[in-house]
């Protein structure tokens, strides 16, 4: 395929220039940023998905900015510092988003729990961070969030770093990140996890939106969200050893693979 003379596609880090842990994230990254192109969440170059080096606190992967979603590959994930300065040697064009390295780099420093930052500017997904009761519990889907969804509220394009230690005090120690006027964040230990999470919040917010649009009052229930939100940890850890990113996500990178498999590269 020609690339446009304008861009040339960047070679970054290859296996034998990290330890495999790295790699092994890069992998599982690019296959985020695939399966988001695939499944409509991607905003042609904009929005990151980030997941933190292994064993570097202060090292994550971005994409590079320039690229489409399915463009991403394990290799050309540009790896960065918490101040945003390119870490490696690349060959080609690379460039770091501003607003994305704002946001990301303020939940990676605050939160060593996060292994990953999804962001997305979904249809639904900003519909909902639009409307003044945010995300409701009454379908299944969110019900499984509840006591997990954090609210900021929009102070324009994310590209003032006084902007982070409010985002971080609002989002807390939750996973799911409301940005009010501008879309959703969700925040997991691995990729998988992130990855799965923003699954169920699309999902969840797709089912509210298509409920409202009836012109009918929502039917909740109150009365078993406690329990819903004391069984979905015990639940997941059954179905999934590893966690909500564990066998789910792993069966979307074989889905992935049977369709391209270029994301490795």
């Amino acid at each position: 395929m020609n690339q446009p003379r304008d861009f040339e596609l960047p070679v970054g880090i290859r296996p034998d220039q990290c330890s495999p842990e790295e790699w092994q994230t890069r992998v599982e990254l690019a296959a985020a940023y695939r399966l988001a192109d695939r499944f409509g969440w991607s905003m042609l170059i904009f929005n990151h998905i980030t997941a933190r080096v292994p064993g570097k606190d202060d090292h994550f992967l971005i994409n590079n900015f320039g690229l489409m979603y399915d463009e991403i590959t394990a290799s050309n994930l540009l790896r960065i510092d918490l101040d945003g300065n390119l870490v490696g040697d690349y060959v080609g064009e690379t460039r770091v988003n501003r607003a994305g390295y704002v946001i990301h780099s303020a939940i990676h420093a605050a939160r060593h729990d996060v292994g990953c930052v999804m962001h997305t500017h979904t249809v639904a997904g900003e519909a909902i961070a639009t409307c003044a009761t945010g995300l409701l519990h009454v379908n299944q889907d969110s019900m499984q969030l509840t006591g997990q969804v954090a609210y900021h509220e929009f102070e324009g394009l994310a590209v003032d770093e006084g902007e982070k230690q409010r985002l971080v005090a609002d989002f807390g120690d939750k996973k799911v990140l409301v940005l009010r006027n501008h879309g959703m964040l969700t925040a997991g230990a691995s990729v998988g996890e992130a990855f799965m999470l923003m699954w169920l919040l699309e999902h969840a917010c797709r089912v509210q939106v298509a409920a409202l649009s009836m012109g009918q009052p929502l039917h909740g229930a109150p009365e078993v969200l406690g329990r819903i939100a004391d069984l979905v940890p015990t639940q997941q850890g059954i179905i999934t050893p590893t966690g909500l990113g564990g066998l789910p996500f792993r069966s979307l990178m074989r889905w992935l693979d049977r369709q391209d498999s270029s994301y490795r590269n």
